[in-house]
């Protein structure tokens, strides 16, 4: 798995362990795109790695707020940096309706073949920060039951 985010690549390798794959890391400065959709930034993010015949996976992920039709979206990582969860709670006062998806996108390359993988859960913000645990969005997005799980494109 190429990427930089050692707690992204902790969550999934325990994942894949479960499922009897042995996930390595390879650290590497990822370009990171600005665009509207995720799968769009994990393919560039793919090809720009240099091919030396080992198969890698790239993700990128983001919290789509519905009241702010999807924003932040892919823009995530972005917004966590510049106005942090309490900025995001701050934009959220007041609002009823908090309903929210977090994404994920999954390119898996191999030699010329690539696939794209994508998780959704569907949630709502909290009202404030919770628990101690997680990274990113984690402490203020709570996930609800019946989500729908990953899926192959």
């Amino acid at each position: 798995m190429a990427t930089g985010n050692r707690h992204k690549y902790r969550e999934a390798r325990a994942v894949l362990a479960g499922l009897g794959l042995d996930l390595r890391l390879l650290e590497v400065e990822r370009v990171e795109i600005q665009a509207d959709d995720l799968a769009e930034i994990a393919a560039y993010s793919l090809r720009a790695i240099p091919d030396d015949g080992r198969p890698i996976a790239v993700e990128d992920a983001g919290i789509f707020i519905d009241r702010y039709g999807g924003f932040p979206g892919p823009y995530s990582s972005y917004a966590l940096r510049t106005i942090r969860l309490p900025g995001v709670l701050k934009l959220m006062a007041g609002v009823e309706e908090r309903g929210a998806t977090f994404q994920s996108v999954v390119a898996f390359g191999h030699g010329e073949d690539t696939r794209f993988f994508r998780g959704v859960v569907r949630g709502r913000i909290a009202h404030g920060i919770r628990g101690t645990g997680g990274f990113g969005y984690d402490p203020i997005f709570i996930p609800t039951r019946g989500t729908e799980g990953p899926s192959g494109r």
